[in-house]
């Protein structure tokens, strides 16, 4: 591949190396050019255009992505087009991640062409969760060094493989001793079938017994009999030793203890045990908190149909640093009222919401599309304010034109700031000029949002406002999904005065093109992000009881 700058005659057919305005017409960042292309180039007085220019041999960054990504779909990872030399694989399932690390890094150095990036080694994910993804650097690769990477990743199994969780029925045995808390006791039971249901589980009726080994024997045999899976055993008093108490219940039960311990702390004192196949633990002390220890480390495996084994947990002490830190978040209930002494308190930025509901819904004409009500009677835009004031978002500015009375009484009442668009006719710009001019100078950036996309929920924003960080350049946020651009978008306040400039029918994203090196596009589970409802026919695309009554 040739990259640089070419004669505008020796031009044609090469891959465009930066995005330029030329003219009322945005030649994007890996566009083609072609003759209209160069023709507008040249009007705008340019008479060269860096770019880039394939050689015999080379392959398109999209064909290249997509043929290293398919050796390396697997059951249960489903994979996005190839865009932007971009490949992204998703879990369809709830389960245990395993990278082939060894392989992965063999396939990172092969070339700097080529990139895969993955999720760590055992990784929880859910369903539709980003687990790796495959770029291609240059807007092209040669042909042999694809091959090269090709035939290593179809040497044997794919280096990732997803591994689901399964039902398991789960047996647990509380032990109780004089002058514990019953609260303790239920408080203790409700986070153990908290953390079986994430993995897919069940919780069969707890057993409560005295803190002895023959009872909790009598327990387990009983779990065994009412067909438990998987056997777990928590202590009023933590075990410390193979022959404390509850391992000597496993014993007691017909078991045994394989191993004592773990380099995981918080969890170092689990012991793994098992009674004729099935797994049998006795639980560390910090299993009675929500928080990560490594009791999770070892239940994800068991559920995902991995073996444990006492080497198995002695490998887990790189990572198995769980304890609090002042770069990791603390659970929610251990979390300080007020800073630590000395810390100073960082503050989430202010970030405005602005709702767009000028527009004239020429598309679905007689009716305004933001009045459509569902079965229930809630109008569209009620819907997505409801939504907006369930996020982070503050303050929330509703943009009025068209109907504005009418938008004003769907709302009722809803704690949210009207900013009318006198010039609403003009197009979409002016809704957005109006809406932007209007946000508060305490707010450091505003997102926009769209009244006709009701699907987008207030986590989804909310995700959106936790990636804008002007100290790391993420200036401008938009969601993505298969990698295709959707809304809302998140605007920097530097941008505003930009914003301001636009005009017509049209709204800011072409300002992206401009501006790359701000963005940050964050992939989203769902494709909520792309679906606007402008039209009759694609409210019947809507969740059923979102319906208008009449549709669908």
């Amino acid at each position: 591949m040739k990259f640089g700058a070419a004669p505008l005659d020796q031009a044609k057919g090469a891959i465009m190396a930066h995005s330029q305005r030329v003219g009322e017409r945005m030649i994007r960042k890996g566009a083609l050019l072609d003759d209209a292309a160069i023709e507008a180039l040249r009007g705008a007085g340019r008479s060269e255009v860096i770019c880039a220019r394939l050689e015999p041999g080379d392959v398109p960054e999209d064909i290249a992505a997509d043929r290293l990504a398919t050796p390396l779909v697997s059951p249960l990872l489903a994979r996005s087009r190839a865009a932007t030399g971009r490949v992204n694989l998703l879990a369809e399932a709830p389960g245990l991640l395993r990278i082939d690390a060894a392989r992965i890094d063999r396939l990172n150095t092969i070339d700097e062409a080529l990139t895969i990036g993955t999720l760590p080694d055992y990784a929880v994910v859910a369903p539709k969760d980003l687990v790796a993804t495959i770029k291609i650097i240059p807007f092209s690769v040669p042909g042999n060094v694809l091959s090269v990477a090709e035939a290593l990743a179809r040497q044997g199994p794919s280096p990732l493989t997803l591994h689901p969780f399964r039902p398991l029925k789960v047996g647990l045995v509380v032990t109780e001793l004089p002058g514990l808390k019953d609260s303790v006791t239920d408080k203790t039971i409700a986070i153990t079938e908290a953390r079986i249901t994430a993995l897919t589980g069940s919780l069969l009726p707890p057993v409560r017994c005295p803190h002895q080994q023959d009872a909790i024997g009598r327990a387990l045999d009983s779990l065994v009999a009412a067909g438990a899976d998987l056997l777990l055993v928590i202590g009023a008093s933590a075990v410390v030793d193979r022959r404390d108490v509850g391992p000597a219940g496993i014993v007691r039960a017909g078991g045994e203890i394989l191993h004592f311990g773990m380099p995981v702390d918080p969890g170092n004192l689990i012991c793994l045990g098992r009674i004729g196949e099935r797994p049998a633990l006795v639980l560390p002390g910090c299993a009675r908190s929500p928080s990560l220890n490594g009791i999770d480390f070892v239940l994800t495996r068991l559920f995902a149909g991995l073996a444990v084994t006492p080497r198995d947990l002695m490998r887990m002490g790189v990572g198995g640093l769980l304890k609090e830190m002042e770069t990791r978040p603390m659970p929610r209930e251990k979390a300080p009222a007020t800073p630590r002494s000395g810390a100073a308190p960082r503050s989430a930025p202010l970030i405005a919401a602005v709702i767009l509901g000028a527009g004239r819904s020429r598309r679905m004409a007689p009716h305004n599309k933001l009045l459509v009500a569902d079965k229930s009677g809630k109008p569209m835009i009620a819907r997505v304010v409801d939504n907006i004031l369930s996020s982070n978002a503050r303050p929330i500015l509703v943009v009025t034109g068209h109907q504005a009375e009418n938008v004003g009484h769907a709302l009722g009442g809803r704690p949210v700031r009207y900013v009318h668009a006198d010039d609403y006719a003009e197009g979409l710009s002016a809704s957005l000029k109006a809406g932007i001019a209007a946000v508060p100078p305490e707010c450091a950036a505003a997102i926009v949002c769209l009244g006709d996309m009701p699907l987008v929920t207030g986590r989804m924003i909310d995700r959106l406002l936790s990636m804008y960080d002007p100290e790391e350049g993420r200036l401008i946020v938009l969601p993505t999904f298969r990698g295709k651009q959707g809304n809302p978008m998140l605007w920097d306040r530097r941008f505003f005065a930009e914003i301001q400039q636009i005009s017509g029918d049209s709204g800011a994203r072409f300002l992206v093109g401009k501006h790359t090196e701000s963005l940050c596009e964050v992939e989203m589970a769902d494709d909520a992000v792309l679906r606007d409802f402008d039209t009759t026919e694609s409210l019947t695309t809507l969740p059923r009881g979102m319906r208008p009554a009449g549709v669908g």
